[in-house]
């Protein structure tokens, strides 16, 4: 074969993206979504095209957390029992460990190093070694441990039980208690925080909205309600269960379950004050954002452009079922590296 032959059949090879932003999602990801066990794979940058499904155990039941780390290339995934531990590069499972008192939605450290693993038949959460799932220390807080998130530094745990009406605030060096913000009007549900760790909005029973603490005095600040809300219940019992920062940290958008809807504040404004409503055709009951906040992804499965408010492309699996889900999260690539991860809470992410 010639040069020039070779030549031109080189130009005819596609050339593979040096950038990539895929999104996991683990199924099943919510109480009414179902879908086969397992970890789906999209191509945020064609349209959050189906990539492909992981080959993975059996989760059976729900999926209760999902968290990973840039710094190590791994992703957790846990149900009621037992914690997973899986290589990015690989694909496989590296370690699985079931826990006395069960698991629920925990987090990671940045630099990959801890989880908090809230226990789901307890009232403590679980400090676990990331690197091989050992405990390393336990944190008594209070029935009902439940949703962990963890700061954009590193620096603090947060922790939320679904019979306390405070949020627990944890030193990552030392794993102990640093204080309490609240109390909330009632038990904490899904809550994020800002990037400085200044800043948390919870979601609490009976409330359709939302509302501020802050993290440094421990003050709650403001109750921010939907604007004409009636009713409650919705999913998980809670009709606002899901609340999320665009990661410019301008708008909160929160979950309006009996609504069918995401309700949308803007919070440069104190008290936050509300600007927009997105339509949706399921109830949701969770929502977090792309790393670059272009897009928001409530858990029924739809992609939303955070700018327009629009609706632009569904989330679909292998056989064009709506993947809807509550335990999803972004990881950027330059190279097969990883770049980039974000996280199942719609977290602010200016430092």
């Amino acid at each position: 074969m010639t040069r020039a032959m070779i030549a031109l059949l080189l130009l005819a090879i596609p050339l593979i993206a040096a950038n990539q932003r895929l999104l996991y999602v683990t199924m099943p990801g919510t109480y009414y979504g179902g879908g086969t066990s397992g970890i789906l794979i999209f191509d945020i940058d064609a349209e959050h095209k189906f990539v492909r499904r992981l080959a993975t155990p059996d989760f059976g039941g729900q999926t209760k957390g999902f968290c990973g780390s840039a710094a190590t290339g791994r992703l957790y995934v846990s149900s009621t029992k037992q914690l997973w531990c899986f290589d990015l590069k690989t694909e496989k499972v590296l370690w699985d460990r079931a826990y006395e008192k069960g698991c629920d939605r925990m987090a990671i450290t940045p630099n990959g190093k801890t989880i908090y693993m809230p226990s789901i038949d307890g009232s403590d959460w679980k400090v676990i070694d990331a690197s091989n799932g050992d405990v390393i220390k336990s944190i008594e807080v209070r029935d009902g441990p439940h949703n962990t998130l963890c700061s954009l530094d590193g620096a603090h745990a947060y922790l939320a039980s679904l019979k306390y009406n405070m949020l627990t605030v944890v030193d990552t060096r030392t794993h102990g208690v640093e204080r309490e913000v609240g109390p909330f009007s009632s038990a904490v549900r899904p809550f994020t925080v800002n990037g400085s760790g200044t800043l948390c909005y919870v979601n609490v029973n009976g409330l359709r909205g939302f509302e501020v603490g802050d993290l440094r005095t421990g003050a709650k600040l403001h109750r921010v309600e939907v604007p004409g809300a009636k009713g409650g219940g919705g999913k998980h019992g809670c009709p606002s269960h899901g609340v999320g920062l665009t990661p410019d940290e301008r708008e909160v958008w929160v979950t309006d379950s009996p609504g069918k809807a995401m309700q949308v504040f803007d919070v440069t404004a104190s008290p936050p004050k509300h600007v927009a409503e997105v339509a949706l055709e399921y109830e949701p009951g969770w929502i977090t954002f792309s790393i670059d906040g272009r897009f928001a992804y409530p858990s029924t499965g739809d992609v939303v452009d955070a700018k327009s408010r629009r609706i632009v492309h569904v989330l679909k699996d292998e056989n064009g079922q709506r993947a809807m889900s509550e335990k999803l999260l972004e990881v950027d690539f330059h190279d097969s590296a990883i770049t980039a991860m974000g996280n199942q809470f719609g977290i602010g992410r200016k430092p």
